[in-house]
């Protein structure tokens, strides 16, 4: 057990315990989900959990791919968003049974997309055989805009499966859409001003200070020619 560990306890290493038991038993429920939904006879939800479930395995397989160690912090939330979304959201019409289950899942994808966008061009700034030099507004801006770019292209694949399919993925039409994008803006901004913060002071104070501090060093092969030439400075 956790408690009984020779490892010295700290509280870094019990939210990775807590990070890992929560990603393996949203996932043991979606297969299990998937089974009970075979055995059923519904078919088509089976397969859609099973597609859910290759889903929220991304983070890790993407990491994998790329010789990445991903934090565990933001692995969870991906895999949380991933089961509420169409797990719940789709699969049990959560959606529909609760009127804000709309807004708190794209308020969500936000803050995935902002921290996504802005590890990308961070990680790009820091690498020294890139030729990138940003300022920390270019930087917070770029963030925003690419969060703010992938939910207007989920807002468009959402208008496309109604028209083309017959579905009800935009609910209310317009408003529903409206409401998104706005919901979606006030994440993103949310995002781009602590990483703003953070590459300003280089304090850790908030959870995505901390998470980019994690990324940085799990993945100092990532940064090492950078450090390597400021070491030497």
């Amino acid at each position: 057990m956790f408690w009984k560990s020779h490892r010295k306890f700290n509280a870094a290493t019990f939210a990775d315990y807590i990070h890992a038991r929560l990603s393996f038993v949203l996932k043991a429920t979606l297969v299990v989900g998937s089974i009970s939904m075979f055995w059923q006879g519904q078919y088509q939800s089976a397969v859609e959990t099973l597609v859910i479930l290759v889903i929220a395995m991304l983070p890790i397989l993407l990491g994998k791919k790329f010789s990445m160690r991903i934090p565990h912090g933001f692995e969870t939330l991906a895999v949380v968003f991933v089961f509420m979304s169409l797990f719940l959201g789709e699969v049990y019409s959560y959606y529909t049974i609760y009127w804000w289950w709309d807004l708190i899942l794209h308020s969500g994808s936000a803050f995935l997309l902002g921290i996504l966008g802005f590890l990308l061009v961070f990680v790009l700034n820091e690498k020294e055989d890139v030729d990138l030099d940003l300022n920390p507004n270019f930087v917070a801006l770029f963030a925003f805009m690419f969060a703010m770019g992938i939910g207007a292209i989920w807002e468009i694949v959402e208008f496309s499966m109604d028209q083309i399919f017959g579905l009800n993925m935009q609910k209310s039409g317009l408003l529903d859409t409206m409401w998104d994008l706005i919901v979606n803006a006030i994440g993103a901004l949310i995002i781009s001003f602590l990483g703003w913060g953070y590459i300003k002071t280089r304090e850790v104070d908030s959870f995505l200070e901390r998470w980019i501090e994690e990324f940085m060093n799990k993945n100092p092969q990532m940064f090492e020619k950078k450090n390597s030439l400021n070491s030497e400075e």
